[in-house]
């Protein structure tokens, strides 16, 4: 096995679980990764999960390869004594998922990404509030792994699920940090695998329309790698926006029940105020940030309008 990896988070917003609190009821639990030339990431996450504070015998890890060309799938193989390794030839992480949801021996499934590590205490944390057959996702928090850069601690505004669940609507949750019952999942048809980017936005809009409901754990805690150029940044506001004319196509009656319109004049006017503000009022790292990732984002909306012809700039 590989030596351990060095990684940094902050263990500032480590939270002990709670004293007294059964942590599985005897209900297995597995965690599931997409993974796709991660060469650099997964070892840190492998490491991350098999340190969690979860009874062994009752935690399957899952970790699906979806084509990877670098050396990631050599590094999966050397834990094959601890994970299980699967293979997914069709392209994207909806596909890669679905692969470790229909091998999933847990009544619970937990999703991370190959580019974060988990806290000790995340899973059991996840995983608690689904004692209540009225949730259907727990979403936690997520941090940028540590020290951040500038941008890469912007990226904590981009990954919070507390604004996802609590008062965006219709609300929804990131697969980097989320807990489910499997029976929900199956009961709803799992990931939508014509999504490449914005499946899980997907899929909490269909467990919402199933009368389920989402909660946000903030002591669930895990640390992601965060885009940490301003170009890396642009690029994730692209692929946002591209990706989210997909999920209006296709959600589109269910979003006019929240007053979503196709063409909002007041999303170019936040646009433009937050160009005022990074280049003439706050003057602020975080205003030029906001401005570069919403310009992404609107670019990748004119450009998904051309892919999937539907008008949604």
């Amino acid at each position: 096995m590989n030596t351990q990896p060095v990684y940094r988070v902050r263990q500032s917003h480590r939270v002990e679980p709670p004293k007294g609190v059964n942590m599985t009821n005897g209900i297995k639990v597995s965690v599931v990764v997409p993974v796709y030339n991660s060469e650099s990431t997964v070892a840190a996450c492998i490491h991350s999960l098999l340190k969690l504070h979860f009874p062994r015998e009752q935690l399957e890890l899952i970790f699906v390869d979806n084509g990877s060309t670098d050396r990631t799938s050599t590094i999966l193989a050397s834990y094959r004594e601890h994970i299980t390794v699967l293979f997914e030839r069709k392209r994207g992480a909806a596909a890669a998922r679905n692969a470790g949801l229909r091998h999933a021996s847990g009544a619970i499934i937990a999703f991370v990404d190959a580019d974060c590590v988990a806290d000790p205490n995340w899973l059991h944390n996840v995983s608690l509030p689904l004692d209540d057959p009225q949730v259907g996702i727990v979403g936690g928090k997520i941090l940028a792994q540590g020290p951040p850069n500038k941008i890469e601690a912007f990226g904590e505004s981009i990954h919070d699920h507390n604004l996802s669940i609590n008062t965006w609507k219709p609300p929804h949750a990131m697969t980097a940090n989320w807990s489910s019952r499997l029976a929900v999942l199956k009961s709803v048809g799992l990931f939508d695998e014509t999504f490449l980017r914005g499946q899980d936005s997907d899929l909490s809009y269909r467990i919402v329309q199933a009368g389920y409901q989402l909660m946000y754990q903030d002591n669930a805690v895990v640390y992601h790698k965060n885009q940490r150029t301003a170009s890396g940044l642009f690029l994730e506001g692209y692929t946002h926006g591209f990706s989210s004319v997909h999920l209006h196509k296709k959600h589109k009656a269910f979003l006019r029940q929240y007053g979503y319109r196709r063409f909002a004049k007041q999303s170019y006017m936040a646009l433009w105020s937050s160009f005022i503000d990074a280049v003439f009022v706050k003057r602020s790292d975080f205003a030029y940030y906001d401005f570069l990732f919403n310009l992404g984002k609107k670019v990748g909306r004119w450009c998904g309008s051309l892919r999937y012809l539907y008008l949604d700039p």
